[in-house]
């Protein structure tokens, strides 16, 4: 059985409330240290942060709407990238999804993807909440073919709510 140790390691800390400071950022830094947690996820616009080697720094893009055009996501991204971020949580354009536009869904990944290569790590937010079961599974299969490390199921921003179990099973059985 994990243990408590075991499960933080899995942990991306996070805060991205719009009203974040440096020194909330400072805050949850030290704490994501002390609970040894994988990463903090923070807005671009905090970076760069005074973190220890060993924990990960993951940034958003296009959050949390998904609806920026794909080169502002790909700049974002890179920006972040140069400034320090290790990881880039990147969210689809939900509304091509819900049109069933998966290769613009795709594209949207692969300039991002693109604009920040391995080894950086790219992981895109679905709002799984907010699609149906084909939907889901057409932007995990377009996550795969634009080269996505991980899909992720939500922002906790999106007024349709966040995960739930069945969507994780029917991402996981995708991916």
């Amino acid at each position: 059985m994990p243990t408590p140790a075991d499960i933080a390691k899995l942990i991306d800390h996070t805060l991205l409330k719009p009203e974040a400071t440096h020194a909330d950022v400072e805050a949850l830094i030290l704490e994501a240290a002390e609970l040894g947690t994988y990463s903090v996820c923070v807005s671009p616009s905090m970076l760069p942060v005074n973190a220890p080697a060993e924990l990960k720094i993951a940034v958003v893009c296009g959050f949390p709407s998904g609806k920026h055009l794909s080169s502002i996501k790909a700049a974002e991204a890179s920006a972040a990238v140069d400034a320090g971020a290790d990881e880039v949580d990147m969210v689809i354009d939900v509304g091509a999804a819900k049109e069933k536009r998966y290769a613009d869904v795709e594209a949207d990944i692969a300039a991002v993807r693109a604009a920040v290569p391995a080894p950086t790590v790219l992981k895109v937010i679905i709002e799984s909440a907010a699609l149906d079961d084909d939907e889901i599974v057409g932007v995990c299969q377009a996550a795969v073919r634009a080269g996505a490390d991980f899909v992720k199921t939500s922002t906790g921003f999106h007024p349709a709510g966040g995960a739930s179990v069945h969507a994780v099973k029917l991402m996981r059985q995708t991916v």
